[in-house]
């Protein structure tokens, strides 16, 4: 695996991080140790949870991704080979309320975030390195931008968690690119830490006119980021949950109407045209784009729930896209 710079730290990582949003939960712990050594021993270090993984799992409460990991990386040397990544701010106060039907409610859930105000902050970080049990995480990200807490008091408190060497770096998710660029400024004028990633969905079909979501990288948002290589593109859902190959998964898929559209369905002939003449998959030739893209340069993320769907991602690092496919998918859409 090819390794890139985050941000402009001087720190390199793997160019794809693995997802172990399901491990501990979806993704029992032989399957998800087995896909931990795997990715490793293919040249792979960027590990990427959350506290709050996954409180929308039966019986979770969420921390089982950041426990399985902890039992994990106790193991000998593995706390030494990888660079971890987890956030604050998406836990739930009140898991049944954002329940329907034994289903996460995202609309009820985000009324119910933890927000990431100092407390919290300092909390969160000292809980999660008990559960991974390590003194320090690599990448700390603010999980969903909390716009009822002053950002100066988010950052401040970031800084002294950095300060104390329980964190390395900050990143932010879900985040709009003019707070961002708030952000930036807050931590310049006070002398506080700044990101230097940001956690957005990313994918090579755009989303559709007029779907407007602080967790999607927007035209605006790969703009700003391509103009300020300081801060890198950390891309979940880069395959959007494997629709380049599933058409069932198109159909009243949740994630799918946000790209619904002429676009896309040009796009998706264009991965498939790339995918027949490579002899691939329309996934493999997702992620083998995003690994191309230099401006802004993306890392994605491959969230992978079962030994199969890891083993179907790993192809695509060796994926060579030449001029003639780059152009087609570059061309494709209106």
């Amino acid at each position: 695996m090819k390794r890139t710079e985050l941000g402009r730290t001087g720190t390199t990582v793997g160019q794809v991080a693995l997802g172990c949003m399901l491990m501990g939960t979806s993704t029992d712990e032989p399957t998800s140790y087995r896909m931990l050594d795997s990715f490793l021993d293919a040249g792979g270090d960027f590990l990427d949870t959350a506290n709050c993984y996954s409180w929308w799992h039966a019986g979770s409460g969420g921390g089982e991704s950041e426990e399985l990991l902890g039992r994990w990386l106790a193991r000998d040397g593995n706390r030494d080979r990888v660079f971890l990544a987890t956030k604050v701010g998406g836990v739930v106060t009140d898991v049944p309320a954002a329940l329907v039907d034994g289903k996460a409610d995202w609309g009820i859930a985000a009324k119910l975030f933890e927000g990431t105000g100092a407390d919290v902050v300092r909390r969160g970080i000292d809980a999660s390195l008990r559960r991974l049990g390590t003194d320090h995480v690599d990448l700390y990200y603010v999980h969903v931008d909390d716009l009822s807490t002053p950002l100066e008091e988010t950052l401040e408190a970031l800084d002294g968690i950095v300060r104390a060497g329980k964190v390395r770096q900050i990143g932010w998710s879900n985040v709009r690119t003019w707070r961002l660029e708030r952000i930036r400024q807050l931590a310049d004028r006070y002398g506080w830490v700044a990101p230097v990633a940001v956690q957005q969905q990313h994918s090579y079909l755009r989303p559709a006119p007029g779907v407007d979501r602080a967790g999607i990288a927007g035209p605006e948002m790969l703009d700003y980021l391509g103009r300020h290589d300081d801060v890198s593109l950390v891309a979940y859902s880069p395959i959007l949950q494997g629709i380049y190959d599933d058409p069932r998964r198109r159909a009243g898929h949740g994630m799918w109407t946000a790209y619904a559209g002429a676009d896309s369905e040009a796009r998706l002939a264009a991965v498939g045209k790339v995918a027949g003449d490579l002899g691939v998959t329309g996934n493999q030739v997702a992620l083998a784009w995003a690994l191309r893209q230099e401006s802004p340069r993306v890392i994605p993320i491959a969230g992978t729930r079962t030994w199969e769907q890891f083993e179907a991602f790993l192809p695509a690092l060796d994926v060579e896209l030449g001029a003639e496919h780059l152009a087609l998918l570059a061309e494709a859409g209106a």
